[in-house]
């Protein structure tokens, strides 16, 4: 079955993938920002919100899912998972992504002795919570996504409400994204992207740490990237206006290009 694609708005494509636990209505609230130019896809990945899981699916395949779905020629935004899936559909199908934007996203999660990021004894202790209580791990990871902004309380409020909008995640697909998010490392491949890319920080994100981003900047120097001096995990949820016109800009800068 294919996956499920919310299309609201009008003008140049534009593909939304949210992030691990969460679904498609996660970007209500930037879509009512863009909607009057850009047509917008908000796609549930693989198993979250409305789509079918794809039990034990590499990102590859998750890439694929969201390319049969996806317009043929679109910019492609994606949001901490959802940025390694944009990345890689990039990778594999760099006709169809004109653009790519990643927002508090890395090409590795997993923090390493030369890399920032999530702890490894976070992530297993995520895994090993899941077979027991995965609603709890999930309300968990949002309260870390929010950690250090100065919304907190409010950002997770707005990412709950978005996750109760539509059916809860199923608990496989919750173990693959926890997968992917420990064992993606597509750091050697970012020499391989032409695509124009935009990356997109918050300096007090907990889970992507501002560092992680001067380190893709010089494994990417063809892209460019802004950190959010008071966002945390979520911009667009935190400082949605200032998250809309770093991609509304970057967006009318490609296609004046074309």
């Amino acid at each position: 079955m294919s996956l499920y694609v919310e299309r609201r708005g009008r003008g140049p494509d534009l593909v939304l993938l949210h992030g691990w636990g969460m679904n498609g209505a996660v970007w209500q609230g930037l879509a009512e920002l863009l909607e009057d130019e850009f047509c917008l896809h908000l796609v549930d990945l693989p198993g979250f919100g409305h789509s079918p899981a794809r039990p034990g699916a590499s990102l590859a395949a998750w890439a694929d899912s969201v390319l049969e779905v996806a317009p043929w020629r679109a910019a492609w935004l994606g949001w901490s998972l959802g940025g390694l899936v944009a990345t890689q559909a990039a990778l594999q199908a760099p006709g169809r992504v004109d653009s790519l934007i990643t927002l508090a996203s890395s090409p590795r999660f997993l923090a390493g002795e030369d890399w920032p990021g999530i702890k490894p004894q976070v992530l297993a202790e995520f895994e090993r919570q899941l077979a027991q209580d995965h609603r709890q791990v999930v309300n968990r990871f949002l309260a870390l996504q929010a950690m250090g902004s100065e919304h907190a309380r409010e950002d997770i409020r707005r990412l709950r409400d978005s996750l109760a909008s539509r059916p809860a995640p199923d608990p496989a697909a919750l173990a693959d994204g926890l997968v992917l998010l420990a064992e993606v490392d597509l750091r050697a491949r970012l020499t391989e992207l032409s695509t124009p890319w935009l990356r997109l920080y918050g300096r007090l994100d907990g889970l992507v740490p501002r560092r992680s981003a001067r380190l893709a900047d010089a494994l990417a120097p063809h892209s460019h990237s802004h950190i959010e001096e008071k966002a945390s995990h979520a911009p667009f949820i935190s400082h949605p206006q200032a998250t809309a016109g770093h991609i509304r800009r970057f967006l009318h800068r490609q296609g004046r290009r074309e």
